[in-house]
């Protein structure tokens, strides 16, 4: 059940509107943002989370005493080339640069996204040629949750 104090407009939004909703959602629902466009994110699965505590408890221990800095499903990416805006929560990334938003990462370096029946054709497609376009990605992850199986990185 939402909030009633908290519903997406039907219209669509600008990135500062979005955010100003988003960052003060307490309903525990997540959105990602594409071009005005709101789209409500579903839950994980145990197994979805039990992969990524594991990366990101490999990653803090990996980059202690680095610049780098991991995060996980609740830190938003924003993703900016002229006009097309977009907002995604990868299910992990690392930063290296010095961010200024508390509320989202612009430079990632590492993107990992693991794989769900829901989520996979989005995140082969258009999160791929979106993370594609910032400056700093070196590695785009995509891991399945169900198999263990080797999918080539690609470089933005």
């Amino acid at each position: 059940m939402t909030d009633p104090a908290f519903a997406l407009p039907d219209s669509i939004l600008t990135p500062e509107a979005y955010l100003l909703i988003e960052n003060d959602n307490n309903t525990g629902t997540r959105h990602e943002f594409v071009n005005g466009l709101v789209y409500a994110m579903t839950g994980a699965s145990r197994s979805h989370n039990r992969v990524v505590r594991r990366l990101m408890t490999r990653l803090d221990l990996h980059l202690q005493g680095t610049r780098c800095e991991p995060f996980q499903s609740d830190m938003k990416v924003k993703v900016k080339r002229g006009d097309d805006v977009r907002f995604y929560y990868p299910d992990v990334q690392v930063t290296c640069e010095e961010e200024s938003d508390r509320y989202y990462n612009e430079q990632p370096c590492l993107i990992v996204e693991v794989l769900s029946d829901s989520t996979q054709r989005t995140d082969r497609t258009e999160k791929l040629m979106a993370y594609q376009t910032i400056e700093r990605l070196q590695e785009y992850v995509l891991l399945s949750q169900d198999s263990p199986l080797y999918l080539n990185s690609c470089h933005g």
